[in-house]
């Protein structure tokens, strides 16, 4: 069957996850079934492991490639590290932290929800006088989003280890890195971070299906006394096929396996901290754009500005949702759409992945477009100008055609 609904051209998809696809990973997940029982699968699942740490940047990490989304991910966090009627403090700052906060209360937990103004970053002030307080050390976990999709907020990791560190706290650091994860600076190590964990669909550029989780020494550890129940999530069930050599409990994607590979290689090729760089830039380039528009970032403060995803305030006589709509109608343009508290106000731009310049530059005139078609007084090209000048002055050379 035709696409359902074809439009000319390419799609531009702008919205902050799923991403766009390599063509390199698509030919890679262009192949038959196989068996995963086979020598060849154990083969690739093992590099797999080794190779997907890199991008936690942890030596000492043990990774989980679960066929599922970030939502399963997030359960595998928990219910792993944890037992029922444990204090977690969690931060709600925007719709996937409330999720999140959510799913942690349906599990059992005692969640203790630090809540912030929408566009604001985690209230590490809070955290910091319950640390204080916490002499019993009842606080098991810290749970945080790393980069809040809903609102474009990116929250800073390492003063939340300095403060642990600070009152000798031995709660656990866990972080829902889904949208930031092969894009934002991410040192699981070096911030200790216990469990860390991404989705496929987002910054590594494939499609849904797989929830990437990795754990430290002392998440294992945790996971050996941890009550809550789980069974298709168990860590153990994994590390008992680990040992075996054949590295799965049950059937895995196939063809998701052989896309991971490709994917890696590609974050390899260019280099991490080479993406981390270029996300940046888009990011910056498209905060250019909207402040070149009139219009102001749902970010309240520059310190938690996103590079993977811009949220941006629309005036109160625009609905939001019919930007999102008639950039799709029109153009063959996806944004993303404002979530819960935000419906109405704000539309997303995600600038994540496998995404250049002149990409991001042809989505931020498609935006413009839409604008001036819903009756908001644009200049056509001024948040181009602002991005392109910004760009033409910080875009390296291609390392490889150097």
């Amino acid at each position: 069957m035709a696409d359902y609904v074809y439009g000319p051209g390419r799609t531009h998809l702008f919205v902050p996850g799923p991403v766009n696809i390599p063509d390199p990973v698509i030919r890679a997940m262009n192949r038959q079934n196989e068996d995963y029982r086979s020598p060849a699968v154990p083969a690739l699942t093992k590099i797999l492991l080794e190779d997907v740490k890199k991008i936690f940047k942890t030596t000492s990490g043990t990774p989980f490639i679960i066929p599922t989304t970030g939502t399963g991910a997030w359960e595998s966090a928990l219910t792993n590290t944890l037992s029922p009627g444990d204090r977690i403090v969690s931060f709600l700052i925007g719709q996937f932290s409330l999720l999140w906060i959510d799913q942690q209360q349906r599990l059992g937990f005692n969640v203790d929800v630090v809540e912030s103004e929408w566009g604001r970053g985690a209230d590490l002030d809070v955290l910091e006088a319950k640390l204080r307080q916490d002499t019993a050390h009842t606080i098991k976990a810290i749970a945080i989003v790393h980069n809040e999709t809903a609102t474009g907020v990116t929250n800073n990791l390492a003063t939340v280890r300095k403060l642990l560190d600070a009152y000798r706290h031995p709660a656990l650091v866990l972080v829902d890195g889904v949208s930031s994860i092969c894009a934002l600076d991410f040192r699981m190590d070096e911030w200790g971070v216990d469990v860390a964990l991404t989705g496929s669909q987002k910054a590594l550029s494939m499609p849904t299906g797989l929830g990437i989780v990795c754990a430290s020494p002392k998440a294992l550890e945790a996971s050996k006394t941890a009550k809550s129940v789980r069974v298709f999530f168990d860590w153990k069930d994994y590390l008992k096929f680990y040992e075996m050599g054949t590295y799965w409990p049950y059937t895995p994607s196939i063809q998701l396996l052989y896309g991971m590979r490709a994917a890696l290689d590609l974050l390899e090729e260019e280099g991490l901290d080479n993406v981390i760089n270029r996300h940046t830039r888009l990011g910056t380039a498209t905060r250019l754009a909207v402040e070149a528009w009139g219009l102001k970032n749902c970010t309240q403060k520059e310190e938690w500005f996103s590079n993977t995803v811009t949220a941006v305030v629309v005036p109160s006589y625009i609905d939001s949702g019919e930007i999102v709509k008639h950039a799709w109608k029109r153009y063959n343009l996806s944004l993303g759409l404002g979530l819960n508290k935000v419906a109405g106000k704000v539309f997303r731009i995600g600038h994540l992945g496998n995404l250049n310049e002149l990409q991001l530059l042809g989505c931020l005139s498609g935006v413009e477009m839409v604008l001036k078609d819903v009756g908001y007084p644009v200049k056509l090209g001024s948040g181009v100008a602002a991005a392109a000048a910004y760009l033409s002055n910080s875009t390296p050379l291609i390392p490889s055609r150097i």
